[in-house]
């Protein structure tokens, strides 16, 4: 039964005794009342060995604390069931009802929802938002599973395409890599029922880094040009230069250069011109030149390239203070290319900064790139 406690404090490399001092430290921030330091050490080892069942009261603290969903808290624990009735034709109707009253601007409120989880998540990390995303994409998915006719789906099935994508992403920093994947597939579902091939194309691209991360990166690359065939000639073109961006990174990953270098190019040549970094017709997409010169620089460090330092610097510039999670990312980048140059002082410096950021932001994905890196130095 304490499995989902134990691997979730071991993704994020903490001992019992610094996870007690993390949930005291969560309790004192938000005003909760725990058990004292001796007792949180008993119980700590019973939850993780099964001999005390984790009440709601400690399940609700952790969730956030950890950036996981219940069901991989408590992976044992019997998921609520809505019991079947002989007679459910009427409880059908009024939930066939209630999704037709989904008007316009409620699919807005869906959409306005998920951005403000984004911003949350791209400033301080997803782990405190596990119960949010939960019950928002809960809330669409039983809108979409009750909308009848097309013309009702398809607005629900779009944003809960944008919702399940970023759940995805979320969950993949979160370490939660099965959670990731099964969000990647539902957003592609949804986006196909709402005939947004641009949704579809930014869900595979990202599930690429899924199997990239999972050690396959030869497959991302296959995923990720299946992603380009898909998106054809209905997306935009910061989409595509972001597509095109992805790909360099991933033929870097697998050490193509001479890939990896026209894939750059492309994704230059099909950039829009000027600062502004966001899609208006996807909103999850952010990339000018400024993010551009990152991705470079990060391609250029994992092919060992020297120039990567100066494109990361110019990149650190000039990049957004609010993207803290984006910040641990490219200090990571910077500390691969001092490694690959020699520079062990000005890479442990990198490396430091950016353990305090994917800290901040609870980034188990970050966390295990900073360790592979140190292991280097």
């Amino acid at each position: 039964m304490g499995e989902g406690l134990r691997s979730a404090r071991k993704a994020r490399g903490w001992s019992q005794e610094r996870l007690i001092r993390e949930i005291e430290r969560y309790a004192e921030r938000h005003l909760i009342d725990v058990a004292a330091t001796a007792s949180l050490r008993v119980y700590v080892s019973e939850w993780e060995n099964g001999k005390r069942p984790l009440s709601e009261r400690y399940a609700a603290l952790l969730r956030p604390l950890l950036g996981i969903t219940d069901a991989e808290l408590r992976p044992s624990a019997a998921s609520s069931v809505r019991p079947s009735m002989t007679d459910g034709y009427d409880d059908l109707l009024d939930r066939i009802d209630a999704s037709r009253s989904v008007s316009q601007s409620m699919v807005k409120t869906f959409m306005d929802q998920t951005e403000l989880l984004r911003t949350v998540d791209r400033q301080m990390g997803a782990a405190g938002l596990v119960d949010q995303m939960s019950g928002h994409l809960a809330a669409l998915e039983d809108a979409l599973t009750f909308a009848v006719l097309p013309d009702a789906r398809r607005p629900v099935a779009l944003a809960l395409a944008g919702a399940a994508t970023l759940a995805a992403w979320q969950a993949l920093h979160a370490g939660a890599i099965d959670r990731a994947w099964r969000h990647y597939e539902l957003g592609k579902r949804a986006a196909l029922e709402a005939d947004a091939p641009m949704y579809v194309a930014h869900a595979m691209g990202e599930q690429a880094y899924v199997l990239c991360d999972a050690g396959r990166p030869h497959l991302a690359v296959d995923l990720i040009h299946e992603a380009q065939r898909v998106a054809g000639d209905r997306v935009s073109p910061r989409l595509r230069a972001w597509l095109y961006a992805a790909e360099a990174e991933l033929y870097a990953q697998v050490g193509q250069a001479d890939a990896c270098h026209r894939a750059l190019e492309r994704a230059a040549a099909s950039i829009p011109a000027g600062p502004e970094p966001r899609d208006p017709d996807m909103l999850s997409i952010f990339l000018n030149d400024g993010h551009l010169t990152r991705w470079r620089g990060n391609a250029l460090a994992l092919l060992g390239d020297a120039d990567a330092v100066t494109n990361l610097y110019a990149a650190l510039d000039v990049m957004d203070p609010s993207f803290t999670r984006a910040q641990s990312g490219l200090r990571c980048d910077l500390a691969q290319a001092h490694l690959a140059r020699g520079e062990y002082d000005q890479a442990k410096d990198q490396l430091r900064q950016a353990r305090l950021l994917a800290n901040r932001t609870g980034s188990v994905r970050h966390r295990r790139r900073i360790d592979l890196l140190t292991a280097r130095l």
